[in-house]
């Protein structure tokens, strides 16, 4: 069975509509799980914190569909 690893990642936006970080040296890697519920947790939590500056975003990334993009379900 292949690990599915997500990555969760936030940081200061130019358009809250949008994925264009401001300042790439500034993320806030929060951390790689191995599961989507895991990974959901730690994006909750770290998006309630900044829920009230519409700047900050936080994302989770699918790593395993960008390492593996042929597997079922990728």
């Amino acid at each position: 069975m292949t690990q599915l690893l997500h990555l969760v990642m936030g940081g200061r936006v130019s358009d809250p509509q949008t994925l264009d970080f401001k300042n790439l040296s500034e993320l806030d890697l929060v951390g790689v799980y191995g599961s989507y519920a895991e990974a959901e947790e730690a994006w909750r939590g770290r998006a309630q914190r900044t829920v009230d500056d519409a700047e900050m975003k936080y994302v989770i990334v699918h790593l395993h569909r960008l390492l593996e993009p042929e597997l079922p379900g990728s």
